[in-house]
This record gives C-alpha cells, sequence and structure tokens, in this order.
C-alpha cells in the first residue's frame, strides 16, 4: 500500500470503519473516568484521554472481535478496558520520567503534581479492573491481568538497564516488548477470545499483536532521535537527556571506539551531560548508520506482524490490520 500525506492513513480508515464502535467506547471512558467525590480524577484522566491520541489499542480490541464475528457488546468494555491500562502507564510513566511533554501537550504531573498523576493513574487501573470482570470471562481477566503485570514488570527493567552500556538488544527487546507489545497482544488477543475463536485465530492475533507493539516502540525510539516534534508531540532527544538506552545508542554502543564508549559512558551512564553532546550523539549514530539498522528492524518486526495473520480470512479489517503494520514503519518516512 502506497502511504502519503495525500493518502487515508490506515489508522484513520480503521477509525472510520470501527465509528460507531469507538463512539460508544469513548462514551464509556468519559462515564468510567468520572468521580462524585474526587473531581480532580476526571480533570486529570481527560487532560490526556482527550489529548488526540489515535486510540490505536482499544481500536485493535474492536477490530479483532469484529474480524471473528463477534455481535455482542462486551468488546466496547475489552476497548475502554485497554484505553485505561495505556492510559494510567503513561501517567505513571511521566511521573518516573519526569516528563514535561507529552502529545503536544504539557504532562498531567506538570500541570497538576506528581502526586495526582499516580493516583489517578491507579484510579484508572482499578476501573479497568472492574470494566474486565463485568465481561464474566475469566480467560479475558487473565490475558489483561498478565499484561498489566507484564508492563510494569518491563518498567521496572528498563530502570535498572537503561542507564547500563552492558545493556544489549536481547535485554532491549525484553523490556519493549514488556512494556509496550504486552498491551498490544493483548488488545488484539482478547478481541478473539471474547468473539470464542478459535485458539489458532486468537494465537495469531496476539502474535500480530505482539510484533506490531515491537516495531512501534521501536519506531518511537528511532523518531526520538530523527522525528520532527511538530509531529511527534515530544522533544528530539528527550530519551538521550532521560539517559535511556534504547536501540540506536545501543548499537552505536556496539560498535564504538574506546573513546566513542567514553563519550556514551560520561552522558548515559554517569549523566554528565554537556552542551554539544546531543549533537555529538546524533554524529555518532550517522556514522555508524544505526537509525538506518534501527529502521530496518523496525521493518522486520512490521512484517512479521502482517505475516502472522497472512492467513485469516480475508475481509476489510484484516487488510486494514495488515496496512496498518506498513503504516507504523512509514512514520519514519
Amino acid at each position: 500500500m502506497l502511504l502519503d500525506n495525500r493518502s487515508t492513513k490506515p489508522h484513520e480508515a480503521l477509525a472510520e470503519t470501527l465509528s460507531a464502535d469507538m463512539e460508544a467506547v469513548n462514551a464509556l471512558i468519559r462515564e468510567r473516568m468520572a468521580s462524585k467525590h474526587a473531581p480532580r480524577i476526571p480533570e486529570v484522566s481527560a487532560h490526556l484521554i482527550e489529548a488526540g491520541g489515535k486510540r490505536l489499542r482499544p481500536m485493535l480490541t474492536l477490530a479483532a472481535a469484529r474480524l471473528c464475528g463477534y455481535e455482542g457488546p462486551y468488546h466496547v468494555h475489552l476497548a475502554a478496558t485497554v484505553e485505561f491500562i495505556h492510559t494510567a502507564t503513561l501517567l505513571h510513566d511521566d511521573v518516573v520520567d519526569e516528563s514535561g511533554k507529552r502529545r503536544g501537550r504539557p504532562t498531567a504531573n506538570l500541570l497538576w503534581d506528581n502526586k495526582s498523576s499516580v493516583l489517578v493513574g491507579d484510579y484508572l487501573f482499578a476501573r479497568s479492573f472492574q470494566l474486565m470482570v463485568e465481561t464474566g470471562r475469566l480467560r479475558v481477566l487473565d490475558i489483561l491481568a498478565n499484561a498489566s503485570a507484564t508492563i510494569a514488570e518491563g518498567e521496572v527493567l528498563q530502570l535498572t538497564a537503561a542507564q547500563d552500556l552492558a545493556t544489549d538488544e536481547s535485554t532491549y527487546l525484553q523490556v519493549i516488548r514488556g512494556k509496550t507489545a504486552a498491551l498490544f497482544s493483548a488488545a488484539t488477543e482478547v478481541g478473539g477470545v471474547i468473539a470464542n475463536a478459535p485458539d489458532e485465530v486468537t494465537q495469531a492475533l496476539h502474535a500480530y499483536g505482539d510484533a506490531l507493539g515491537i516495531a512501534f516502540q521501536i519506531v518511537d525510539d528511532y523518531l526520538d532521535y530523527a522525528g520532527d516534534s511538530g509531529a511527534t508531540g515530544k522533544n528530539v532527544g528527550d530519551d538521550f537527556r532521560e539517559r535511556k538506552l534504547t536501540l540506536p545508542v545501543i548499537k552505536a554502543v556496539a560498535l564504538a571506539s574506546d573513546t566513542e564508549r567514553a563519550f556514551w559512558k560520561r552522558v548515559i551512564e554517569k549523566g554528565d551531560q554537556r552542551d554539544g553532546d546531543l549533537e555529538e550523539a546524533l554524529r555518532l549514530l550517522a556514522h555508524h548508520r544505526t537509525l538506518d539498522a534501527t529502521r530496518a528492524e523496525a521493518t522486520t518486526w512490521a512484517d512479521k506482524a502482517k505475516a502472522s495473520i497472512a492467513a485469516l480470512p480475508q475481509n476489510k479489517l484484516r487488510d486494514l490490520l495488515i496496512d496498518l503494520a506498513d503504516y507504523v514503519v512509514a512514520r519514519i518516512r
């Protein structure tokens, strides 16, 4: 599929196809993020939830359920669940990372405070589990509860690995499979489960979400060094300033001379960053062509995502999911 500025993007086509379901999801989100006794909860939640995100993860749940022929109401509950889990993790992440910008806007912790962000994130997690239970499906609860634990585990692993030059690509993959891909794969898998799809179909949907989530995070890490802050809503070099070892840098460290390794040790491990260090980091990434290698790796994972569902019956939603995998990588062109 040709993806350019004039064509309808796959996530936009997916949103249009699922528009009625997404309206129901948005209504349920607004209803469940309300609080009778603590008005700060909907204030903080709405700041992030209504900030113009693509709602990609809940759309994956809806698409998977519809792809499997589901006609009941609970795919809407599961899609809202996925969005609440995602929003809760973002609120917590911005506190941990001391971020000041998210989706092009000031973060909730900057506008309110860290305590509000943490506690509202906890509230959304609790709401997500209430929604899961309402489906009456223990398997759904199992998948999403495991995903929530895996996300937290991935974030904790990142705390210990992100500033250690010994971190290699396998550890990086473990981190992003936890903090990002786990929710993608859960989102697609529960869509199949709620539709009572055969095991081979739910497994294919899980594999699709896993590979798509990995590709998505690799592209995000690429864009942190090579993206347009106006388009991404983030400052270029945030990961560098936060001393995060992401794939472009891990690849550069593996190829580094002694002098280059000393530079990475100073700016990442020791946190001694000076004027011009970001420019030097970008020069080293270009010298070793690690951004090109990172882009190639993202493409490989997008191809795995497409292959995972290629054997499913052909219909519009399956084709849109395949196009979506291409679009995830096309963001870096």
